[in-house]
Parts: structure tokens; C-alpha cells; sequence
């Protein structure tokens, strides 16, 4: 399996940093293909916010250059990417949370994590609310949930998801990484066919526009090239701006060819 890419990132149009950060790495291996992508959104309010989703990003994109290679040859690759995910994510939280302590600062960070195997099989890793999609020419299906105050309402049936789209808690998360006291990061296992798009976005990407929009923007069959990728991804953006979205804005989409 091979992949096509495309990302973006935009300030938005209030806030004077951008606290989103993301990466795209793609390796040819003996085992195949490997695609992973991160996606990281500082949280909004807290001091430094960049700094921690930057840390994150690049302590991820580490791992996968220096040490995933070491796991492609154990028997269960993604169980074991688990694991080491796992313990990755909280004892990062620890780290920025101790940064923050000496700093007397506050910060943290959302993270969804995407690797997808040559023969497809995938796994996420998520804290926060940021997304992950998979889209086709005739769906889009959100892979991650949503750890916020309004999704939990929603699930026990307290809020509609309407009514959750402009509460003012809808930025509210259970939990962050470096923010938290405990994390405890969700696993999402599927998998990937040739002809689909995977996006991973920030919240600031998403509030303002409809599945709908995003499915019609980024169909694969309407993707043919990374060009095209990201002049939707632009196109996106700029809606995000037009109807007054004022987090940051930040879009990965990868087609599977």
C-alpha cells in the first residue's frame, strides 16, 4: 500500500500563537509501507500550549524513526505499539506537567496518533478532541471519541449532539496530556483499504463546518493528487475563517493508493 499526503495549519483568525502541532512520516521497510501521522492541539487558555504539543510531536516522530523499526519484527507489531504508546503518553504527561511545575506554568496537549501496516491493519491512539475520520466516496466515519465534558452529557443523555455543537463547555476536556493527574489513553484498531482518505484534524477544524462539507471536500475520488489534497484542505480552512472559527485550524489527509 502506498499513500498520498497532504496537511495545513492555520492560526486562525483571533489567536496570536499557533498551538496546534503535527507530523507525517512515511517509510519503505522490509515489512512494506508504514504511514504514521500525529496530531497534536496545545490546549487553548493554558500557557504555552505550543510547547507542549511540539514536545509531543517530536517525541513521537523519535520513536517512529529510531525505535518502530525495532518492532516491526515482533509477532503482534500493533499490540506492541500499544504498549509502548501507552507508556509513552503517560510518562509524557509527566514530563510537561513537571516542565510546567518548574515554569509555574499550566500547559497540555491533546494527541491522536494514526499507523497504518503495509497489509492495512491500523491503530490509534487518542487523548482529548482531536479526530481521526475515515472517509470514502459515499461516507465518513469518525474513528476516535470525543474525552470532553459535552460527549460524556451526550452519552448519558443529558445533551443532543445539536445542543452540544454550541454549548459553551463543549471545550471543556476530561483529560489532556500534562494537564491531567492520570491519562489514560483509547486504542482504536481497524482496517485500511486502498481508494479511502484518513484526515486527522485539531477542533478548531471541525466546530464550524458539517461531516458533510468535509466527506464532499476530501471524497477520494475527488483527491486524485497531494496538489488537490491541499487545495481542499486550504479551501477548508478558509470556510473554517469565513464563518468566524477562532481556534487554530489544522487538517493531515492521507489517501491509501
Amino acid at each position: 500500500m502506498d499513500y498520498i499526503i497532504a496537511l495545513d495549519t492555520n492560526v486562525g483568525i483571533q489567536k496570536k500563537t499557533n498551538q496546534d502541532s503535527c507530523c507525517v512520516r512515511q517509510a519503505v521497510t522490509d515489512r512494506g509501507n508504514i504511514l504514521f501521522a500525529v496530531m497534536c492541539d496545545g490546549m487553548g487558555g493554558l500557557s504555552k500550549g505550543e510547547v507542549a504539543s511540539a514536545s509531543l510531536v517530536n517525541v513521537f516522530a523519535e520513536w517512529f524513526e529510531n525505535e518502530f523499526p525495532l518492532l516491526l519484527h515482533t509477532e503482534n507489531v500493533l499490540k506492541e505499539v500499544e504498549y509502548r504508546w501507552n507508556a509513552m503518553i503517560k510518562e509524557q504527561n509527566t514530563v510537561i506537567a513537571a516542565y510546567g511545575s518548574r515554569c509555574n506554568i499550566q500547559l497540555g496537549s491533546t494527541i491522536t496518533m494514526l499507523l497504518i501496516l503495509e497489509d492495512g491493519g491500523y491503530i490509534i491512539a487518542h487523548v482529548g478532541d482531536s479526530r481521526a475520520y475515515r472517509i470514502s466516496d459515499s461516507s465518513i466515519e469518525l474513528l476516535t471519541e470525543d474525552q470532553t465534558f459535552v460527549a460524556n452529557e451526550i452519552k448519558a443523555g443529558r445533551l443532543t449532539p445539536e445542543a452540544a455543537e454550541v454549548d459553551p463547555r463543549r471545550n471543556v476536556l476530561m483529560q489532556c496530556v500534562g494537564a491531567s493527574c492520570v491519562v489514560e489513553p483509547a486504542f482504536y484498531y481497524g482496517a485500511a483499504a486502498e481508494g479511502e482518505c484518513y484526515m486527522l484534524c485539531s477542533d478548531g477544524f471541525r466546530h464550524v463546518i458539517s461531516h458533510e462539507e468535509i466527506q464532499n471536500a476530501f471524497a477520494p475520488s475527488s483527491n486524485p493528487d497531494d496538489r488537490t489534497m491541499a487545495f481542499h484542505i486550504g479551501q477548508m480552512i478558509n470556510l473554517n475563517m469565513f464563518r468566524h472559527e477562532n481556534d487554530n485550524i489544522t487538517a493531515i489527509l492521507i489517501k491509501t493508493v
